[in-house]
Formats: C-alpha cells, structure tokens, sequence
C-alpha cells in the first residue's frame, strides 16, 4: 500500500522538477529555492523506504547542491563586475 508521504513527495518532486526547470525569474535564489522543494520531494519518497537513508540522502545531496550553487554564483557575480 502506498503512503501518503509517497504521494507528497511525488507531487513535490515533480512540482520542483517542472519549477527548475521553468523558472518564472531566472535567477539563481530561485533555482535554488524550487531545487530545495524536490528536494524535500525526494526525502519524502525516501521515507517510505527505510528513514536513515532518506536522511543521509537529503544531508549529502543538500551539502552537494548548495556548494555547486555557491560557486556558480560567484562566478556569475565575478563577471558581472569585471
């Protein structure tokens, strides 16, 4: 039988997939905000199986995802000044 944290978690992650994917501003905060959601789409599938590695998934792929997102920031910033 499917949960209910099954369900959540495949709205929100399509829901953050298809926002990402087709952001409203194009900015980076945004991108990063709607990333989070599927994010927490994510973990919400991942409940449904086993607790810990849904926990550890969400702590590895946050720590990935916002270093990624830092540097391309930066980048993006360093040209615009120069």
């Amino acid at each position: 039988m499917i949960g209910i944290e099954f369900i959540i978690g495949c709205v929100l992650l399509l829901a953050g997939v298809a926002c990402v994917a087709y952001p409203r501003d194009s900015t980076y905060l945004t991108r990063l905000i709607n990333m989070e959601v599927a994010e927490f789409g994510l973990i919400f599938i991942m409940f449904t199986f086993n607790e810990m590695l849904s926990l550890i998934t969400f702590i590895a792929v946050n720590i990935v995802m916002i270093l990624i997102f830092v540097r391309l920031i930066e980048k993006k910033e360093a040209k615009e000044i120069v």
